[in-house]
């Protein structure tokens, strides 16, 4: 077998999806979606065609190799979303011609299901209570959202009373049983997480994302000993190099992004220095189909996986295309009591609908990040 054909769709409502097709008619999908870089990833992409066509789709590793280090330049997000999108549609290459899911090549299935969190917000504290009651009617057990808007290096006493005013919510409108984490996206100092995150802790949250922007790093650790609320972080670090200095500074979680990470590949990879320092993943996946699917993949054969983000209903998705629109069969991201059950069909588990995925490319998408600025004028963290 070998690799006849690359093509990559741009989709609504921001995402980039991989098709590699092979000589004997075996399809791979994948996922490379980087938010707001969806053109730049798409030439990426094909820049590493001449690496693969004509080539055997089932030698993964070695095409991970040669497509991460036969460049002079490496690394980083573009070039590890590109690769992350190739390297999952060989995987569901691999799976669909020798018939089995990617965890039975992975090792196995370790689990038989997967737990799941949902997107409620954050930015604005109204609203929060309804938003937990309507994802916990759609029959999970676990949510997310982000801690506070734009914020000052130090923060406001009233941005304080905010977030705590959004724990608060949270916990009291999922109990004692659900679980809440607080997204800070990067958008708060270290100073301040360490005066904010003990006032967290009666609220019991199940972690902190980003509370420092990944250049930031080396501050990690006296957040860490500051609090007893376990800190995660990892969905803008790209391969197990950026993870290690997370984790030697003592995160509780780890959150790969399975759409920039390199892939199905890196990601075990850093799954396993992970579990080395007694840190859990939860791969990070507010993205599409494929990405959910590649991610679910991986949960399902790994040990140290605490819990996985998905974004069926997102704010993203609202007035375009949802996840699930691009499915033959929706069923397969069904929530039972909070899980995700284990799929069996062969590869990635999921069919895509090449047709509305063609669709949608004739359209495609410019989606951009925002742009946020503080009361003064100057730029602010998103």
């Amino acid at each position: 077998m070998q690799i006849r054909n690359v093509e990559t769709f741009l989709v609504t409502p921001r995402w980039l999806f991989v098709r590699i097709e092979t000589d004997e008619g075996v399809v791979g999908w994948g996922e490379a979606s980087l938010e707001g870089h969806g053109e730049t990833v798409r030439a990426a992409v094909h820049s590493f065609e001449d690496l693969l066509v004509g080539e055997d789709p089932g030698k993964i590793e070695a095409l991970w190799q040669r497509m991460t280090k036969s460049g002079f330049y490496r690394g980083g997000p573009v070039f590890g979303s590109a690769v992350a999108g190739i390297d999952q549609a060989l995987w569901d290459i691999k799976g669909k011609a020798l018939g089995v899911p990617v965890y039975d090549l992975l090792g196995g299935p370790v689990r038989d299901a997967v737990r799941v969190y949902g997107w409620i917000g954050g930015d604005n504290p109204a609203g929060v209570a309804e938003a937990v009651e309507a994802q916990l009617a759609a029959g999970l057990t676990a949510v997310k959202m982000n801690a506070s808007g734009p914020l000052d290096h130090l923060g406001t006493r009233e941005d304080t009373d905010g977030i705590l005013a959004r724990a608060a919510a949270a916990r009291g409108a999922l109990g004692a049983a659900g679980d809440f984490a607080l997204d800070f996206h990067g958008r708060i100092s270290g100073p301040y997480a360490r005066r904010l995150l003990p006032l967290l802790e009666p609220f019991h949250p199940l972690f902190v994302e980003e509370p420092v922007v990944p250049e930031n790093t080396e501050t990690l650790r006296r957040i860490v000993e500051g609090t007893s609320v376990p800190i995660a972080t990892g969905e803008r670090l790209y391969s197990r190099w950026d993870v290690l200095p997370a984790a030697r500074a003592g995160v509780a979680v780890l959150q790969p992004d399975l759409a920039h990470a390199g892939g199905i590949s890196e990601v075990r990879r850093i799954a396993a220095l992970a579990e080395t320092f007694d840190v859990a993943i939860a791969p990070h996946c507010p993205l599409g189909p494929l990405a959910l699917a590649a991610s679910l993949q991986v949960d399902f054969a790994t040990p140290n996986v605490l819990i996985q983000e998905q974004s069926i209903g997102i704010h993203y998705n609202a007035g375009t295309n949802e996840l699930l629109d691009y499915m033959v069969d929706a069923e397969t991201f069904s929530f039972v009591d909070g899980y995700i059950r284990r799929p069996t069909a062969p590869g990635l588990g999921i069919a895509i609908d090449e047709a509305a995925v063609r669709r949608a490319d004739e359209v495609g998408h410019r989606w951009r990040t925002p742009v946020w600025r503080r009361k003064d004028g100057s730029l602010a963290e998103w």
